[in-house]
């Protein structure tokens, strides 16, 4: 099997487009399925293997068929409409990966390498997750269960033998400086997090670092928004109470599974009008967008997208170049051992039919002795024929190929027949 790799990040494509090819977790088992058996259709030959990784920075389709050529068209067609997006609109955003090439990019994304902060860790969790989706929904054959362990493998490796993520700049360290550079001292300020997920876990660890008046958690579950808020002596209100404290907030931070927004234009007028017009800085780290777009356009609101962080998770580059430099010197070593692994994989079915023959052989010179046995042919003559006999058929392959072969095959098959045949350390007189 061939495996193939298409996506688009937030360096191919810009967020109103990644929003849009975005999956959200509760559709993925049936679009891995959809997709698999799409595949399968077209293929033909096996059943077909694929992962999907969605993420705010990316979405990305892994693949492992028959015949990757022929998937590709289908790729991107089953894309476009599974995300209802005219493919003329993807086609220059999207990149397609091949076999070796889909290996070095996974195992540089689980390392951080292909983040928008490098050496970022919460990817290789997001990996992870897009692994147990496909496994769950079915989808997860041997070829991408040996791709995403190794990735994993690969993106440990990188971590604990270099500093690649040493001096990284977190999306949530990023957002707290950008918070700093409007308000200054966050100590007098209210925080609003909409959400309770991995992000805003992040973020809330960081604004709690910085003392604020006071902190506020809304969220779909209760539960979950309670067990935060016990980490940091927040307060927990209902998502319908958002627009209330929207008035009542400085920061608002914003990172759910909506596939919609769930803050509008009119409701941060009122809150503005509210508040008399003090700034109000707004972020909004959800793909797709929490925030309505055009609640940048008002003069109190500084609204920012994940995109809007990029320059700042950007400081420090220079600092991690020998760590990056160290960690591409790991991938690659890996990226060929992997493609060795596919490569003897290739061959199981070849070998297993030699051993398969030899097996045949063997099993119908022992009956033809043991005929010879019961008969009464004396024993010695029988081994001594067996073995005449196993020779022959041993040697009747090789003979016969060098025998048919055309003139120009025979020199390639005399190289090779010493290697196959032990025969590079045997005197021929």
């Amino acid at each position: 099997m061939e495996l193939l790799a298409v996506g688009l990040n937030y360096q191919s494509a810009p967020l109103a487009l990644r929003e849009r090819l975005a999956f959200p977790a509760e559709e993925l088992p049936y679009s891995l399925q959809t997709l698999a058996g799409r595949i399968s259709g077209l293929a033909k030959k096996s059943v077909a293997e694929a992962a999907i990784l969605s993420t705010c920075n990316r979405t990305e389709v892994y693949c492992a068929t028959d015949n990757s050529e022929e998937i590709k068209p289908l790729l991107l067609q089953w894309l476009a409409q599974e995300r209802n997006v005219a493919p003329e609109d993807l086609l220059s955003h999207l990149y397609i990966l091949p076999q070796h090439e889909v290996v070095r990019h996974a195992f540089r994304v689980a390392s951080g390498l292909d983040s928008m902060v490098l050496g970022e860790a919460q990817i290789l969790g997001q990996m992870k997750q897009a692994a147990r989706s496909a496994e769950e929904a079915g989808t997860l054959g041997q070829m991408l269960h040996q791709l995403f362990q190794r990735t994993f493998s690969v993106a440990k490796e990188v971590r604990s033998h270099t500093e690649i993520g040493a001096h990284s700049v977190s999306m949530a360290s990023a957002a707290v400086k950008l918070a700093n550079r409007i308000f200054g001292d966050l100590s007098k300020r209210h925080v609003l997090f909409i959400g309770a997920g991995e992000m805003i876990q992040l973020c809330a660890t960081h604004f709690a670092a910085q003392n604020p008046k006071s902190i506020t958690i809304a969220n779909r579950s209760q539960e979950r928004a309670q067990l935060l808020a016990s980490v940091h002596q927040a307060n927990v209100i209902p998502l319908s109470a958002v627009p209330d404290q929207l008035g009542k907030s400085d920061i608002v931070i914003s990172c759910t599974a909506s596939t919609l927004p769930i803050i509008g234009l009119g409701t941060v007028e009122n809150a503005c009008r509210v508040r008399k017009h003090e700034p109000i800085f707004m972020l909004d780290l959800a793909v797709p967008r929490d925030i309505e777009a055009q609640v940048s356009r008002l003069d109190d609101v500084f609204l920012y997208t994940v995109d809007d962080l990029s320059l700042i998770v950007q400081e420090g580059r220079e600092h991690r170049a020998a760590a990056v430099e160290q960690a591409e010197a790991i991938i690659e070593t890996q990226v060929q051992g992997f493609m060795r692994w596919v490569s003897e994989r290739s061959m199981v079915p070849a070998i297993q039919h030699i051993h398969q023959q030899a097996d045949d052989i063997a099993q119908l010179e022992l009956d033809h002795a043991r005929r010879l046995l019961a008969k009464g042919t004396d024993i010695d003559e029988v081994l001594q024929l067996m073995a005449h006999r196993l020779s022959a058929k041993f040697a009747h392959g090789p003979m016969q190929a060098l025998h048919n072969a055309p003139a120009s095959d025979r020199d390639t098959l005399m190289k090779w027949l010493p290697q196959l045949f032990d025969l590079k350390n045997r005197d021929h007189k």
